[in-house]
């Protein structure tokens, strides 16, 4: 009758017929159809820890190189916990900023709020076939520029934010506040981020009063298409009732109200004060980092 023996008496036989009975390792390693090696850790291991030692152990390895440590896992849970709209980028960016080395990769970072439920997975768009990216070659071809309402103070003080990106790097080239969103309150911030950064070679805009007088009722030369005359600046406009054609500038304004508009206004300043009988100047350019 055959008796089936287990993982672990079939290396204790081998053992015992190495250690008792004076087998060669070789002989032994030639009928069980293993390897030199591993009968020779079987041996050590019983002489360390006795029968108990020969059973199956996990082949888990003792160190992994590509491993997040537990002080850094925390440190991003804690990053995303305070920031929910930042992603795998931008928390390497502020481990960056922070000197933490070595760094992790963004898919280990992705995987570390994974595996914490920190991150909602949802399924990607297929690209459509004719979708083409709409972008210049180099930094300072083209900047984009806007102008976004919906600041409100404590005071009940409705700001608003005139603001700029380069199309190539996405860089934030002005974020300007401003009382009143005048064509002079306009051109300053405009006029600001042109002496710091440079005379960029076009500018694109939507129709708006304060960008250009093109199309109103009486076509004038406004302060803004003035300034890009006498820098020579190509000043492109959208097309009437274009919004994606600025849909850079327009997803940087998605960006700033859900890192500091949101759910940061008291309720006290729902009342909208009426713009003083002056107008400008009052205070504008309390300038945002650049790239914010």
């Amino acid at each position: 009758m055959l008796v089936e023996l287990s993982v672990m008496e079939q290396r204790y036989q081998a053992v015992m017929a190495v250690i008792q009975d004076g087998w060669k390792v070789t002989e032994v390693a030639y009928r069980l159809g293993v390897s030199r090696q591993s009968v020779h850790n079987w041996i050590a291991r019983y002489e360390a820890g006795g029968l108990a030692a020969l059973a199956d152990r996990s082949h888990k390895p003792a160190t992994c190189a590509h491993q997040i440590a537990p002080e850094l896992e925390a440190l991003i849970c804690e990053i995303r916990r305070e920031h929910p709209g930042w992603g795998p980028r931008r928390i390497l960016h502020e481990l960056t900023r922070k000197g933490i080395d070595p760094l992790p990769g963004r898919t280990s970072i992705y995987r570390c709020l994974k595996r914490h439920n920190l991150i909602e997975l949802r399924r990607r768009k297929k690209r459509r076939d004719e979708f083409r990216r709409w972008e210049r070659d180099r930094p300072m071809q083209l900047w984009q520029m806007d102008v976004m309402g919906g600041v409100l103070l404590d005071d009940g003080t409705d700001l608003k934010i005139v603001t700029g990106v380069d199309d190539h790097s996405r860089f934030c080239v002005a974020a300007g506040l401003v009382t009143r969103a005048t064509s002079r309150a306009v051109c300053e911030v405009f006029k600001a981020s042109m002496l710091r950064y440079g005379v960029p070679d076009e500018v694109l805009t939507d129709n708006g009063k304060v960008f250009t007088g093109r199309f109103g009722t009486h076509k004038a030369e406004v302060l803004f298409d003035r300034m890009c005359r006498e820098n020579g600046i190509s000043h492109r406009l959208t097309a009437p009732r274009s919004p994606t054609t600025t849909g850079k500038i327009e997803r940087f304004h998605q960006s700033v109200r859900k890192e500091f508009l949101a759910d940061r206004t008291s309720r006290r300043c729902r009342r909208r004060r009426k713009p003083s009988a002056r107008g400008w100047p009052t205070t504008t350019t309390r300038e945002a980092a650049p790239g914010a």
